[in-house]
């Protein structure tokens, strides 16, 4: 699956780059027609400590998911993003393989 990180607003280095390729990649194992994702990284102007936001946009054939969490850390956010793709991705392959 092709990966494409966006920095908003900061330069990202590589081992973040690398985290969310590799988190990423495991969403195919829940639904395998996973064409590509955008993530957008970026670093909110609040006094409030979950000030980083991960936006996670994947597309599968005939249908886009976004979803967007603000943590602490990218990573964190990351992956609970993740984990609600992989919710998403398991819904949408139940209601296609109920229709054939």
């Amino acid at each position: 699956m092709k990966v494409s990180v966006h920095a908003v607003n900061f330069t990202v280095d590589k081992k973040l780059v690398d985290f969310v390729q590799e988190r990423l990649d495991k969403l195919e194992k829940y639904y395998d027609k996973v064409v590509s994702a955008d993530v957008f990284l970026k670093v909110e102007k609040t006094s409030d400590k979950e000030n980083k936001v991960a936006e996670v946009k994947i597309n599968v054939p005939g249908d886009d998911f976004l979803v967007k969490k603000q943590c602490k850390t990218f990573e964190e956010a990351v992956e609970l993003s993740a984990e609600s793709l992989e919710r998403m991705l398991v819904k949408r392959k139940e209601k296609i393989s109920s229709h054939i």
